[in-house]
C-alpha cells in the first residue's frame, strides 16, 4: 500500500510538533516528530513517504502535484490546534482532486474535536491521541478489505453516520521497541539542515526515549491531548543502540531528547551515562528535566556524558501559581536547581509563562525578579495557551476569561503566538507587552554579554557562536516587527 504522511503547508516554519505551535520567534523549526515516528511504523510494511510542507516552503500547489506523482491509497496529514482549520482545508483541496484516496487526520485536535472535523468532506478518517500503531491497523485493514469497525482510536465516516471507536489503549513500553529509529526516517524522508532548536548546535536531531508524562501540569497539552498521563519509555540499550547510531551515521552537533521529562528517573538517566561510556561514545546531547528530579551528583554524571544543557519549565516566580497549576516544584527547588547545573558545567535553557491562573502585575515581578537571580544561558518566555481539552482551558472557560473559543484565533498574522485569555488585572494586549518587554530586556540588555560569552567558550565554540549568531539575528526581526 501507497501511504503519504504530510506536515501540511501553513506558515514558513511553523512547528505542529513543538508544545506551542507556532513560528518560532528565534528560527526554531521542529521536526514533524510525531508523523516521523508513524512514518517508521509504516515504513516497515508500505511504500511510504514524508512530507513536510513548512519545512520545504511547498504551498498546497506543491503538496498537490507530489501527490499527483505519488498516487497513494492512503494520505496522513498532521494538525494542530492554532493549524486546524487550515490543515482541514488542505485535506479538503486534496481530497476533490484525489476522491479515490482515504485522508486520514491525525494529531491533538482530533481527541478533542472529532465531529467537527468529520464534518469536513475532506476527511474521512481521524486517528484520536497517539496514532502510530492505529495507522498500522488502518493501513492493514484497507490492504485486506478488512472493516474499520474493530480498529481502536478511531471516527470515521459510514453510511452518513460518525462512527466513534472505543479509545485504543496507550502504548506500552516493549511497543516503543518495537518502533525503527526515527533518525533512520529523519535520513531517509527529510533534510536535517533544514531544523533548528535556538538551544542546541546546529544541525541537530530529535528523538524520544519515553511517551507520556505523569505530572499533573494544568497547561501542558501533549499529556492531555495526545499521549496521555501514562509514562512509557524504551529500553536503555535501545536508546544507545540509536545514538550510536546518530553518531556513526549522521553529521549533526547534537541529539535532543525531546521527552517530557527524560530525568524522571535519577537510575535511567544513570544507565544511560554509564552505557554512553561504555561505548565509547562522544555524541554531544541535552534533554528535558524538572527542577525537582535531579541532583548535583546526577548533573555531574551527565556532563561528563557530554551532556550539554538541560531544559526546565519553571513558569513563574509566584510559589502560588506555581501551586494553582499543579507544577510540582517551588522557587526554591528552582533556585536549587540551576546553582546546581551551573555548578555541573551545564547550560541551563529556563522556560516561563505569563499568563497563568493567578497572574499579576506583582507576580509578573517576582518572575522578572527569578529570572534575573538564577540567569539561564537561554530564557523562554511564552504567553499561557489554554490549549483545548486542558485543564488550564476549562479554567479559563468556567471563569470567562477566553477571548475566543476557536484555536485557530490563538496565532497573529505572522504565524506568532497571542494572547487569547485576558483577566480583570491583566489584559491580553498587557500579556504580550511584558512577554516581550522581558525577551528584550533580559537579551539585549550587559548583563546577559557574559552569558553569551560563556556559551561561546563552551567545547564547540564555532557551532555556538553560529546558533547564537542565528537566534539573534532571528529574534531582533521578531521584536523589530512586534
Amino acid at each position: 500500500m501507497k501511504i503519504y504522511l504530510l506536515n501540511p503547508p501553513y506558515f514558513p516554519h511553523f512547528g505542529r510538533g513543538a508544545r506551542w505551535q507556532d513560528t518560532g520567534r528565534g528560527g526554531t523549526l521542529y521536526y514533524p516528530i510525531w508523523l516521523a515516528y508513524a512514518t517508521a511504523v509504516l515504513d516497515q510494511n508500505h511504500d511510504v513517504k514524508l512530507v513536510d510542507a513548512p519545512a520545504w516552503d511547498w504551498n498546497v500547489d506543491s503538496v498537490l502535484s507530489d501527490i499527483n506523482g505519488f498516487k497513494p491509497d492512503l494520505i496522513v496529514i498532521d494538525s494542530s490546534f492554532p493549524s486546524m482549520n487550515n490543515d482541514i482545508g488542505v485535506a479538503e483541496s486534496i481530497k476533490t482532486k484525489n476522491p479515490d484516496s482515504l485522508v486520514v487526520l491525525v494529531g491533538p485536535p482530533t481527541s478533542q474535536y472529532p465531529d467537527k472535523i468529520l464534518e469536513s468532506p475532506g476527511v474521512d478518517i481521524i486517528a484520536r491521541w497517539e496514532y502510530d500503531f492505529t495507522l498500522q491497523e488502518i493501513a492493514d485493514a484497507l490492504e485486506q478489505n478488512a472493516s474499520l469497525h474493530t480498529i481502536s482510536g478511531i471516527s470515521y465516516k459510514a453510511e452518513g453516520k460518525v462512527i466513534h471507536n472505543p479509545n485504543r489503549e496507550f502504548s506500552k513500553s516493549e511497543d516503543l521497541d518495537k518502533i525503527p529509529f526515527v533518525s533512520k526516517i529523519y535520513q531517509k524522508y527529510l533534510n536535517i539542515d533544514d531544523y533548528f532548536l535556538g538551544q542546541s548546535l546546529y544541525p541537530e536531531i530529535q528523538i524520544f526515549t519515553g511517551r507520556g508524562c505523569p505530572n499533573q501540569c494544568t497547561f501542558c497539552a501533549w499529556p492531555q491531548t495526545l499521549m496521555g498521563r501514562k509514562y512509557r519509555t524504551r529500553n536503555i540499550e535501545s536508546v544507545l543502540d540509536e545514538v550510536e547510531w546518530i553518531q556513526n551515521n549522521l553529521t549533526i552537533k547534537e541529539i535532543f531528547f525531546e521527552d517530557d521529562t527524560f530525568t524522571i528517573s535519577k537510575n535511567r538517566v544513570m544507565k544511560f551515562c554509564d552505557g554512553y561510556h561504555k561505548r565509547n561514545l562522544n555524541i554531544i546531547w541535552s534533554c528535558n528535566a524538572r527542577a525537582d528530579t535531579l541532583d548535583l551528583e546526577t548533573m555531574k554524571a551527565m556532563k561528563k556524558a557530554n551532556c550539554r544543557l538541560l531544559i526546565s519549565g519553571f513558569e513563574s516566580g509566584s510559589e502560588e501559581i506555581l501551586k494553582a497549576i499543579k507544577k510540582g516544584i517551588t522557587v526554591d527547588q528552582i533556585r536549587i536547581f540551576s546553582q546546581n547545573a551551573k555548578k555541573a558545567g551545564l547550560l541551563v535553557h529556563g522556560d516561563f509563562i505569563i499568563g497563568l491562573p493567578g497572574e499579576t502585575k506583582e507576580t509578573i515581578e517576582m518572575t522578572k525578579r527569578l529570572i534575573r537571580e538564577i540567569k539561564p544561558e537561554i530564557l523562554q518566555v511564552a504567553v499561557a495557551s489554554p490549549f483545548p481539552g486542558t485543564e488550564f482551558y476549562f479554567w479559563c472557560k468556567k471563569n470567562g476569561f477566553l477571548l475566543t473559543e476557536d484555536p485557530n484565533d490563538y496565532l497573529d498574522h505572522d504565524g506568532h503566538q497571542k494572547a487569547i485569555i485576558s483577566y480583570p488585572c491583566l489584559s491580553n494586549d498587557a500579556m504580550v507587552h511584558e512577554v516581550n518587554g522581558i525577551l528584550r530586556g533580559y537579551y539585549l540588555s550587559l548583563g546577559y554579554i557574559p552569558l553569551a560569552v560563556k556559551q561561546i567558550f563552551k567545547k564547540d565554540a564555532i557551532a555556538e557562536i553560529k546558533r547564537l549568531w542565528f537566534s539573534a539575528k532571528m529574534f531582533l526581526n521578531y521584536t523589530a516587527r512586534s
